[in-house]
């Protein structure tokens, strides 16, 4: 079956405002939990996944593989939503890979859907 990457990006303030209950959180989870159940009963599989933390903690290079690599302040200051996590799912073709990432969490974005390049191991 085929593999696809459902990127997720959202807004982050949302998540940095306070919640002192964490609703928001818990109400995600379940999301995200809810989408899992849905992937199982369509018959296609999550592979991998992973939530990431906030984009201020992330470090950005330029010149990658050469003597000049160098840190970066964000290069994207201005986005409104940021790449915040992940799924690789195994689905049987592109028409159920997007109706799954319709299932998707992402209340404060988008999700984004690749299918993955499969190289022959020969």
């Amino acid at each position: 079956m085929p593999k696809y990457l459902f990127l997720i990006s959202e807004a982050e303030a949302p998540y940095a405002a306070p919640d002192p209950d964490a609703t928001l959180f818990a109400e995600v989870m379940a999301m995200h939990d809810e989408f899992s159940a849905a992937v199982t009963e369509a018959g296609a599989e999550i592979l991998g996944g992973e939530a990431l933390q906030p984009s201020a903690t992330a470090t950005y290079l330029r010149g990658t593989r050469t003597d000049a690599v160098t840190a970066i302040d964000n290069p994207t200051p201005d986005l409104k939503e940021v790449f915040g996590g992940y799924y690789v799912i195994e689905a049987a073709d592109d028409a159920q890979a997007l109706e799954l990432a319709k299932l998707c969490p992402a209340p404060h974005g988008y999700i984004e859907i690749r299918p993955v390049w499969e190289f022959d191991q020969g």
